[in-house]
């Protein structure tokens, strides 16, 4: 092992002996599962909004953002940025506040613990389903996490992909383990930081390795339909973009929407909504907001711009015989690391923004998917146990949450990484249509509430693996027609069923006027 690689170990360790201590640091203070999980709603605006928009972004920032702009130009990048800035800022400007107040007045500190007591669900059937939705989607998608993590150290430093996999998995879970939700936000906005720090250094290196500003725009107008918004450049890989044969793909108005329709996502995200619940006052939401949404318009427009500076980079050969577009960065940061020790340094900062993605991420659908076990289930079942083992359970199931996805990502092999997508319609897709309606809908009852969960759930399952094998129109992103039929069939529902009783009513209208102690 070289000097440069020691210096790029030895700063990536310190960045996770960071998270640890940051861990063991706020152990203290979770004195019940309402610390461990909402951090006694004691969120700074700042902390807030950028703990939210870490967990959002995972690796796919640092990694599939720019390894989509590097081989197809701008059209398939650029409009799934568009429709996730749009998402986050509206979720932000309609949703944060209202469910904070909700939230705040029923005394809910999970989503399915939300629905319950907003739809008045005595029975918990509406927190069972959201909690084993939770679990479902939640336990794959930190799996990729994991596997994204045994990848990074693999490639860099040579490690055994499962040795590398389970030790980062196992500092994941210590911090998370140990601070609960303050950890993970603190974290996570330090891993934020660590993001953007890795953004701008790549950005700058990887304009001068191109050869220059001039240079990365001629490259980039030399490939037919890559510098295009309705056409696709038609490279599906990276030889074949760097040999410039690949031509066009047409990039109409369907799949635009298809692509656009990621932003619909935010509105069902359990561990960015429980932000917005954890945020100190109502009056901060609107400075989070801005930091929020300018955070991911700048940082998804400069991934973007990294791909196409990437092109430029491998084209000149200064990074050779790059089989995985998605790796641009790490390649770039390997490079940076030959020019000296102090660029080594700076090139274990850059891949400790790609860590930081991914475990920023993880940590929040550790805790997110856990709190369905620990408190929602025990609450649904009705188990009557102390605040101390109530904790002693919330770390537990963790650790059991973190080894089941473990042993998914356990092939380094598997398609583990499409499964995210898979799992963000399904989140939009369930609990999105609902928490809409639960907020601004008053007549919405627990029928329509739990019409709408179902057939969320159920419909990402069928379009995906029956009705998009039809191809054309219904090859769409099975996020938005489920959507769609789950919004419709929670307000259908529940108009054509009793309304709520008065005392729901009234909470309604109390929230909706601002009137929470």
């Amino acid at each position: 092992m070289g000097t440069s690689t020691i210096l790029i170990l030895v700063t990536i360790v310190a960045y996770l002996g960071m998270m640890i201590a940051i861990g063991a640091k706020f152990s203290k203070k979770n004195k019940d599962t309402s610390d461990f999980y909402l951090g006694g709603r004691k969120l700074g605006p700042f902390v807030t909004a950028m703990s939210a928009e870490a967990s959002d972004m995972s690796s796919w920032l640092l990694m599939g953002l720019p390894g989509v702009a590097l081989i197809a130009g701008l059209a398939e990048a650029s409009w799934t940025a568009i429709g996730l800035a749009v998402g986050t800022y509206i979720n932000w400007l309609v949703v944060a506040k209202r469910i904070r107040l909700y939230s705040s007045k029923i005394e809910a500190v999970t989503l399915p613990e939300f629905f319950s007591k907003r739809f008045g669900d005595n029975a918990g059937i509406l927190k069972v389903i959201a909690a084993v939705v939770i679990i479902v989607f939640f336990i794959p998608y930190t799996a990729s996490g994991f596997s994204a993590c045994g990848k990074l150290f693999e490639s860099i430093f040579g490690i055994p992909y499962m040795t590398a996999m389970v030790v980062s998995g196992v500092v994941i879970v210590l911090y998370t383990a140990l601070g609960g939700f303050l950890a993970a936000s603190t974290t996570d906005f330090i891993q934020s930081i660590v993001m953007t720090i890795a953004l701008i250094v790549v950005l700058g290196f990887g304009i001068n390795y191109a050869g220059g500003w001039d240079q990365v725009c001629a490259n980039a107008e030399g490939l037919a339909g890559y510098l295009n918004f309705t056409v696709t450049h038609g490279a599906g890989s990276v030889s074949e973009a760097i040999a410039g044969t690949a031509g066009t793909k047409p990039y109409g108005a369907l799949t635009i929407a298809s692509t656009l329709a990621w932003g619909l996502g935010y509105f069902g995200m359990p561990h960015i909504l429980l932000r917005f619940m954890a945020i100190e006052k109502v009056e901060k939401i609107k400075l989070a907001r801005r930091v929020a949404s300018i955070w991911v318009v700048i940082s998804m427009a400069v991934a973007i711009v990294i791909g196409i500076v990437g092109y430029g980079v491998v084209k000149s050969g200064v990074v050779a015989d790059l089989q995985d577009s998605e790796r641009i960065i790490i390649e770039v940061a390997k490079v940076i690391s030959g020019e000296g020790w102090i660029f080594a340094i700076i090139a274990g900062i850059i891949l400790s923004g790609i860590l930081a993605s991914i475990m920023s991420t993880a940590d929040s659908q550790l805790l997110a998917a856990s709190s369905s076990i620990s408190e929602d289930m025990f609450k649904a079942l009705k188990l009557k146990v102390s605040d101390k083992k109530k904790m002693l359970v919330a770390r537990i199931s963790v650790v059991i949450i973190a080894i089941i996805a473990m042993f998914i990502a356990k092939d380094p092999n598997s398609k583990v990484f499409e499964i995210v997508s898979f799992a963000w319609a399904g989140f939009g897709a369930t609990f999105g249509p609902v928490v809409v309606c639960a907020l601004f809908f008053k007549r919405t009852n627990k029928w329509g509430a739990l019409a709408g969960l179902v057939s969320g759930a159920v419909m990402v399952f069928v379009w995906k693996f029956v009705i998009s094998g039809f191809g054309g129109a219904f090859a769409i992103y099975e996020l938005l027609p489920a959507f769609i039929i789950s919004m419709v069939l929670t307000v259908v529902v529940s108009l054509i069923t009793p309304a709520p009783s008065k005392e729901i009513q009234e909470t309604f209208d109390a929230v909706k006027a601002g009137n929470v102690e």
